[in-house]
């Protein structure tokens, strides 16, 4: 229950500020919010760390990998690879998979505006998700342990 509470509040959180500014694609920052969003702090941070940084590195990549390459499908399969290669490298594996999912979006979904403003779009909607989800898990961690309804251990 308090993972379905947890995960309900922060994509509510992360979602509704991108309607107010009058933002198109929010939905993002709510999907990270409820990947992120756990019952421990550094569960939730760790998760968060790693959206943000698949989402960097996988955007980069692909508009890098475009802009040389060009939209061909072999360019397309190159720069996942290429993504998830370039965590490994600068020792983020676990943002890997991510990195790859976001090459994949940014290269194969239409989106509102050239691929460089898609992935500064992507990587804000992405780093506002996580840490709204963040935060919500602090708060929550906080508040049962102020009320007593964690166990210590």
């Amino acid at each position: 229950m308090e993972q379905a509470l947890l995960s309900g509040a922060a994509a509510v959180l992360a979602f509704y500020p991108t309607r107010v500014l009058g933002l198109h694609e929010g939905f993002w920052a709510a999907i990270t919010a409820i990947a992120v969003a756990q019952s421990e702090f550094n569960s939730a941070s760790s998760t968060g760390r790693d959206q943000f940084a698949g989402a960097l590195i996988g955007g980069l990549v692909a508009v890098a990998v475009s802009f040389v390459f060009g939209n061909a499908i072999w360019s397309y399969a190159f720069a996942v690879a290429f993504a998830i290669v370039a965590c490994w490298i600068i020792d983020v594996a676990t943002a890997a998979r991510l990195a790859g999912i976001t090459a994949t979006i940014i290269l194969l979904v239409p989106g509102l505006g050239s691929p460089e403003q898609v992935v500064v779009s992507r990587a804000g909607e992405v780093a506002w998700g996580a840490a709204m989800a963040i935060a919500l898990v602090w708060i929550a961690n906080r508040l049962a342990d102020a009320l007593g309804l964690r166990e210590m251990g």
